[in-house]
């Protein structure tokens, strides 16, 4: 079973037990290669299970601390040549943060100085171009150009030559290998010539200083677009308030919000951030959860209802007992599952990653094999040398690499915006490819909360009365929402209940249990009918309302009926036509009776329902479907529906409207609303599309780029440009996912 989040801190401390897992963040890295060698490194180590995303910079790691530490990764990443930075806390996501800063400040430092080094190169360049000719070609003295270029390759290159050695080291190759090795073939090759005196020789030293430079300016906007790809998950952490109003020894004290332990008592003021997950003690007000159920709507609170971190208090001053501080508040479990999602790979991606893993000593062959011919077919050392280099340059992985891991980036924070939570990349893939979406009734397609519409008594000496306090006493331990609907219908006709011995509960049949030394049972029809002989007319007519209804009998005769409803959801029927005008077979899986299902399906317009399905068989149902298409998908409360969740290729679980418990599923709907369903469908459908795109962009840049370099058509510096921008391009248009809007295309 999938692991599953709640704000309760028993649950949290439960999540504590077993494996451990951190965040990781990971300096050097630069291209998918490098990404791939950590990720391997790391795998290498005893019971971790480690997965590094290029994209976001950050390793997902599942380790047994019992037998290997934090500090432990740590090290095997910095062996493999990079660096690394656990994110267990507050603090040291800040010093990552820091630190990421300051790497970014030292790149832009060197990237200007690399500029005003390469700068007369590019003047003689433009000189020359302008009209020049040979007699501007040696503008800047040969000697000149070699002391203006020896800083840029070997101070401001170093990096490459790092890398390298590292990569090599590990028996890969990376970006950093093609880079050192095109720009040093350069390089040296100039200095030879210039020490020589070799006049009729042209020397490259503006090509290997303009190729690095070009690619740190490549790098840095492409970092600078990878940390947009992020902004949903730092939106979501600068919604949480940093001090909060705590009543200590009767008096209202402003502390930080990290000193907050449960049940301490804050004070939320009229537009305030509500700093903790709680219960209102006192107040009332309209909160907006905008930010956790994307609904735009404010939410009235009062005495007794729950409100959660980082939401908005738009009206009165509310007093909150904290029940959930720190990385126990929604909020965070939040990030943390939109973090991991973010970092996880989709399928799509497996293709990209075989490939990288190849690509690098491919194009070192073919750049040697384009040495060897064209200076056996044309003669030109020179031109066999150019061409090779441009060759070397202008293949990179980085934009392969960059395709897909940016998209799901976007696409996950994007659909948490919209209160639509992935667990993983696998889920935001598959969501778009469902061939039939199964559907609970009750909380799913209804609203959840079934309200008691008739109590019969089919016994003379039984009154209505005495059937819901029976029937009240009986569910007053169950949790199923239709037991919920009658131990309330008792309450709010303030009928006493009585003490229940032996409760009992049947799955998909009912409970039982002893009041006042009298066995009673309630449960479905088909259930007492089983003991009890019963006059089926009476039930024909309450079934056929769409009534779910329960049987209440003694060992003896059957004593009356209590007849349950529950709306159907506005928006199911409109949900619903979406999914099928998509093609996705849409059916309805519920324990109640035929009358009911029949009703209901009726009213949403399926063609399709299975009735009287215990909660131990939807799983068969699903089972069953996975025989017939290729993706299953489920939609249910994330309770009474885990198992045939599980099953499913892609699960979805509605939020409870208490304590949005998220149970198993791949996809949590922070709306009540099957409508996110749609939305949820749309967004995979825009995510793979952009993903789609990258890759083609990725690899029409190098099935045209590598054989226009080979041929001598393009001159190593424009190489170093179009692999610069290459990675730029990718992230951009992954970015454009921003302004999509998630919504039914196929209206």
């Amino acid at each position: 079973m999938k692991n599953s989040i709640s704000t309760s801190q028993e649950n949290a401390s439960e999540r504590d037990v077993g494996p451990s897992e951190t965040e990781l963040q990971i300096v050097g890295m630069t291209c998918v290669n490098c990404a791939a060698k950590v990720e391997k490194s790391l795998n290498a180590l005893s019971d971790v299970q480690a997965s590094v995303n290029f994209a976001t910079e950050r390793a997902h790691v599942v380790y047994d601390r019992n037998k290997i530490s934090a500090q432990a990764l740590i090290t095997a990443v910095q062996e493999a040549g990079y660096r690394a930075f656990a994110l267990d806390s507050e603090v040291e996501v800040a010093k990552a943060q820091q630190e990421a800063e300051l790497e970014y400040k030292k790149e832009k430092r060197h990237f200007i100085f690399s500029v005003l080094l390469t700068l007369p190169f590019l003047i003689e360049m433009i000189v020359m171009f302008s009209g020049g000719g040979q007699e501007h070609r040696e503008w800047i003295p040969r000697q000149l150009q070699w002391l203006l270029a020896t800083p840029v390759q070997f101070w401001i290159g170093w990096r490459f030559y790092r890398g390298s050695y590292y990569a090599l080291r590990a028996k890969t190759a990376n970006m950093d290998v093609l880079v050192a090795l095109g720009t040093s073939m350069a390089y040296f090759l100039s200095a030879v010539v210039t020490a020589l005196n070799w006049h009729h020789q042209h020397v490259y030293f503006e090509a290997s200083t303009m190729v690095i430079t070009l690619i740190l300016l490549g790098k840095l906007l492409e970092s600078r677009a990878k940390g947009k790809t992020s902004e949903a998950v730092e939106g979501l952490l600068r919604l949480q308030p940093k001090k909060a109003l705590v009543k200590k020894d009767g008096v209202w004290q402003e502390i930080s919000v990290d000193k907050l332990q449960a049940q301490d008592v804050v004070l939320v003021k009229n537009g305030e951030a509500i700093p903790v997950d709680g219960v209102v003690v006192e107040g009332a007000s309209a909160v907006d959860e905008s930010m956790l159920t994307g609904e735009s709507l404010p939410v009235v609170k009062k005495a007794g209802d729950r409100v959660y971190a980082a939401t908005l208090n738009q009206e009165g001053a509310l007093q909150i007992e904290a029940t959930g501080v720190g990385t126990r508040t929604q909020l965070s479990q939040i990030i943390k599952i939109v973090t991991a999602a973010q970092g996880s790979k989709a399928p799509i991606q497996r293709m990209a990653d075989k490939i990288s893993s190849v690509f690098v000593p491919v194009v070192v062959s073919i750049s040697a094999f384009t040495f060897l011919i064209t200076w056996w077919w044309t003669g030109d050392l020179t031109a066999a040398f150019i061409s090779s280099v441009s060759v070397l340059v202008i293949a990179c992985p980085c934009a392969l690499g960059l395709a897909t891991p940016t998209a799901v980036v976007v696409g996950i924070g994007k659909g948490a915006g919209a209160g639509i939570l992935f667990r993983d990349a696998k889920a935001l893939e598959l969501a778009e490819k469902i061939d039939v979406l199964i559907l609970d009734k009750t909380g799913t397609i209804t609203e959840g909360q079934p309200q008691v519409t008739q109590v019969l008594a089919l016994e003379a000496r039984s009154k209505e009365e005495d059937i819901l306090r029976w029937a009240a006493s009986l569910e007053e331990g169950s949790s199923h929402p239709l037991a919920q609907a009658i131990v309330r219908a008792a309450k709010e006709k303030n009928l006493s209940l009585l003490p229940n011995a032996g409760f009992r509960s049947i799955a998909g049949r009912g409970v039982e249990g002893t009041l006042e030394g009298v066995f009673y049972r309630l449960g479905q029809p088909e259930w007492i009918q089983e003991e009890h002989s019963m006059a089926e007319g009476p039930l024909r007519e309450m079934m056929s309302r769409g009534q779910s209804l329960m049987v209440l009998a003694t060992g003896e005769k059957v004593l009356g009926v209590i007849a349950v409803a529950d709306q159907v959801r506005e928006s199911s029927k409109k949900a619903i036509e979406s999914l099928q005008r998509r093609g996705v077979k849409v059916l309805m899986v519920t324990g109640d009776n035929e009358g009911t299902a029949r009703e209901i399906s009726r009213q949403v317009g399926l063609d399709e329902y299975r009735h009287s399905v215990k909660p131990s068989e939807k799983a068969g149902v699903v089972v069953a479907l996975k025989r017939k298409y290729k993706c299953v998908a489920m939609v249910g409360d994330g309770i009474n529906d885990a198992p045939a969740l599980a099953m499913a290729d892609v699960s979805f679980s509605m939020s409870s409207g208490t304590d949005i418990a998220i149970e198993t599923a791949d996809v949590t709907l922070m709306k009540n609303d099957l409508q996110s369903v749609v939305q949820a469908v749309e967004l995979s459908r825009i995510t793979l599309s952009k993903i789609r795109q990258n890759l083609f962009f990725a690899f029409i840049y190098n099935v045209l780029g590598i054989p226009l370099a080979a041929l001598g058509l393009l001159n190593p510096v424009i190489a170093g440009a179009a692999m610069a921008m290459s990675s730029v391009s990718v992230v951009s248009n992954s970015l454009l996912l921003k302004r999509k809007k998630i919504e039914d295309e196929s209206l």
